[in-house]
């Protein structure tokens, strides 16, 4: 039987760049699952947010060594949801690629914060209560380096609006697909055909759902903490409503 020639890719056609905690495990399953769709070998890369490799020219080859040779027919793509929170990785990925797509996934800011700060407890890299954590949050990012920092950027990770803003200077709407999470969860197989569609992929018959980066709770949010967070975060939500058209009221008080 003829096999159609592989080819080393030359550039990613797409990047699933955040936010984190926002069921983007979960995606790139179902995209690794597509047969026309490579992922590389790694859930998250971390090339384009690793400033080291932006000291002099990039080499790209060191972001393309995790994937294989495809068929001239498949497109590739990397999920690190990190991309758009860490604020020189939009530049760099438009000098990449500005042709490229991003998909971007936004879960309820106050529900990303805790969901952010309980895999932290889980990984034993949290020693403090969510509170405390989220009080100290400023004074940690300050004192400790990008990587380290953003671990606990409980806060920070879920202003989307400015992160949103950043992401527009570069790339037009039509090369982005923003997806909510809720919509995601609720009607996945939807979704995940609209996300096929956009990437220029026919839908998968066989779309089996299964949870992935399940982390166990220790215990619920509390309402004074979804108060708080909420305070925070409710002029950014409204702005994310008015860059991307949407309608927040689930993500409200």
């Amino acid at each position: 039987m003829f096999r159609s020639k592989r080819r080393k890719i030359k550039r990613l056609d797409f990047i699933l760049a955040g936010a984190q905690k926002s069921g983007t495990t979960a995606l790139h399953y179902f995209l690794s699952r597509h047969p026309d769709i490579c992922m590389g070998d790694q859930q998250e890369i971390h090339f384009f947010d690793n400033d080291m490799s932006f000291v002099a020219e990039p080499n790209y080859e060191e972001l393309h060594k995790h994937y294989p040779p495809i068929a001239p027919s498949a497109i590739a793509g990397d999920c690190t949801p990190s991309y758009m929170y860490h604020q020189p990785a939009m530049q760099r990925i438009w000098k990449y690629n500005p042709k490229l797509k991003l998909l971007i996934l936004l879960r309820n800011p106050v529900e990303r914060a805790f969901a952010h700060w309980n895999m932290q407890r889980y990984r034993g890299r949290e020693p403090l209560d969510f509170f405390d954590a989220i009080r100290e949050e400023q004074t940690r990012i300050a004192g400790a380096p990008p990587v380290e920092a953003r671990r606990f950027a409980y806060l920070e990770r879920g202003f989307y609006g400015h992160q949103l803003e950043r992401v527009f200077k570069f790339f037009p709407r039509e090369q982005m697909k923003v997806v909510k999470f809720e919509d995601f969860k609720m009607n996945q197989r939807k979704t995940v055909t609209s996300i096929f569609s956009f990437l220029g992929r026919r839908p998968v018959r066989s779309l089996r759902n299964k949870d992935r980066n399940v982390v166990p709770y220790e215990r619920a949010i509390n309402w004074e903490e979804r108060v708080f967070l909420y305070n925070l975060f409710a002029e950014d939500i409204s702005k994310v409503e008015q860059l991307l058209g949407w309608d927040c009221s689930d993500w409200k008080l």
